[in-house]
């Protein structure tokens, strides 16, 4: 039926506009929630069938979704470890719940952004208990290669802020200038010595004593110098013998022309190093390759070390931790050296909004968003790593509260179309059981010509609609019979057992062109009244 129908597509309509203030109230409690994506309510009308003779109304639906692959904006923190996503992409984390368990099986979930902060155990976490999880490196700070499709490499994230650390020296650079005037005839031919110092694997210092002694011809300059290495951590004994040999024409003068390995590790011109066993290891020395003046030369009357550098470090505390762009984590240390110690991949997936959104703004990779990768932070379709700082939610505030203005006036109109349709159907079902009555006496006044009448009997009738409460009884009926010159009748009509009185005026027509016939109006209730003279009552 056309009125069902109507009744139900305003229930319906109820129920969607009420699903719809819902997403509205959660978007504006949440618009001060960092990471927050906002829930987006549409509207879809379903039709069930139409006619040219009739229309059956068919209700709406909605349905929700939230639209996680939009971003809010950044705000910046004083915390280094505050991490946001600049871009697609989304930042792997765990729930702390299973990490402490330490089975090693642990869910991989999504966030866009989050404080992290090293708790008891070490593991950054955020406040909601959510564990960053990364690609563990290896102690040269390499990362290994893992598999980008599937989570297994991924462990938790876990600082030692307390943790001593040091690194070994297993590179050195020397940038010597040796003077040209001791390879000279009649030189004194003094040796040269220089000591760099040097780190073993345990952290402690250790020295390279580096003798450069020139080689003395009996006329001329011989250019040649032996260059001995020696290493403290074995007992001073020479690592290493080299036989160095300078250039003195006037394009190259004073680099290196060749060198011929006496003992120790083989020299390799097209690097520029040689190779010697210290103590803790093979140790790379470069000296420069020849023509070259970065490394050893020989100029003028001075010896001078110009450059000297090498790398490890001392045993030093850890002092911070921080996450660049591409998702590298570096522990900082008070000795000055940076350590690489995780990565944090970037997750992309081709339909983010496919994802099942669960608590504290995190999310679970589903079917419907597709095959997920991980990406180098920066690589490919993702965007970077921003630390320092904080998403904001999406929620816009003013948008939302439009929209809970737009809501709240069509729920109102959907229940005045249940009001109306509930009013339509206790008119066809509250009908009282005197309408017998007010149907004969109606059709009388039409048969007699009495146009006024009907007016009163219809009054009545919206009485009996207006206090369905009063309690009705069959009132007596009474008929008047007017004279036939034309007359007005007041008559005072007081219906039993309600306190309202009408009065009601009836106008008798000029009956002078019709035969001498009865006329009788009829009313229907107790009535009482005057009138005048010539009318006749009959009851």
């Amino acid at each position: 039926m056309t009125i069902s129908s109507s009744l139900n597509a305003g229930v319906a309509g109820l129920a969607a506009n009420a699903s719809r203030l819902a997403s509205i109230s959660d978007n504006i409690a949440n618009s001060s929630t960092f990471g927050y994506k906002r829930v987006e309510t549409d509207f879809h009308s379903m039709v069930l069938s139409s006619s040219s003779h009739a229309y059956t109304a068919g209700g709406v639906r909605t349905t929700n979704q939230r639209l996680i692959d939009q971003s809010g904006s950044l705000v910046t923190t004083s915390n280094p470890t505050d991490l946001s996503v600049r871009g697609r992409g989304f930042v792997p984390v765990a729930q702390a719940t299973e990490v402490g368990l330490g089975n090693g099986d642990t869910t991989m979930f999504l966030t866009t952004t989050g404080s992290f902060r090293t708790d008891a155990d070490g593991y950054l976490r955020t406040e909601s208990g959510l564990v960053l999880l990364g690609w563990p490196a290896l102690a040269d700070g390499t990362i290994p290669a893992y598999p980008r499709d599937t989570s297994a490499g991924l462990s938790p994230v876990r600082i030692n802020v307390n943790q001593f650390t040091g690194e070994p020296t297993t590179r050195m650079s020397l940038g010597v200038n040796l003077p040209a005037t001791e390879t000279a005839s009649g030189a004194a031919g003094a040796t040269q010595q220089l000591s760099v110092e040097y780190f073993d694997n345990l952290g402690t210092s250790e020295s390279l004593a580096v003798e450069f002694t020139p080689t003395v011809p009996a006329t001329g300059s011989s250019n040649e110098w032996t260059m001995v290495i020696k290493d403290s951590a074995q007992g001073g004994a020479a690592i290493g013998e080299y036989t160095l040999t300078f250039d003195d024409s006037r394009t190259s003068g004073g680099t290196l022309n060749s060198i011929a390995t006496v003992s120790g590790g083989a020299y390799d011109p097209s690097t520029g190093m040689l190779t010697v066993n210290v103590a803790g290891g093979p140790m790379e020395i470069t000296i420069g390759r020849p023509g070259d003046s970065s490394g050893l030369t020989q100029l003028s009357d001075s010896f001078a070390p110009v450059a000297i550098s090498k790398d490890g470090s001392p045993v030093g505390n850890m002092t911070s931790v921080e996450v660049d762009e591409n998702g590298f984590v570096h522990a900082f240390f008070d000795t000055g050296i940076t350590r690489r110690v995780y990565q944090v991949p970037l997750v992309d997936m081709p339909n983010p909004n496919g994802m099942v959104a669960l608590d504290r703004q995190t999310y679970l990779p589903s079917p419907e968003s597709g095959t997920y990768f991980l990406w180098d932070a920066g690589d490919g379709p993702t965007g970077d790593i921003v630390a320092y700082s904080r998403e904001e939610s999406t929620t816009d505030v003013a948008g939302e509260l439009t929209s809970m203005i737009q809501t709240q006036r069509a729920y109102s109109s959907n229940a005045k179309v249940i009001q109306t349709v509930a009013l339509s159907l206790a008119d066809a079902t509250d009908l009282p059981v005197e309408i017998s009555f007010w149907v004969v006496a109606r059709f009388l006044l039409i048969e007699r010509s009495v146009c006024s009448a009907t007016m009163a009997l219809l009054f009545v009738k919206m009485l009996d609609i207006l206090f369905p409460s009063v309690k009705r009884r069959f009132p007596p009926v009474w008929v008047f019979r007017p004279h036939r010159k034309r007359g007005r009748i007041d008559r005072l009509l007081t219906f039993a057992n309600r306190s309202l009185q009408v009065r009601a005026t009836y106008e008798v027509r000029d009956q002078t062109e019709v035969k001498r016939t009865k006329r009788y109006l009829i009313a229907v209730g107790d009535i009482r009244g005057i009138f005048p003279n010539e009318t006749n009552i009959l009851k």
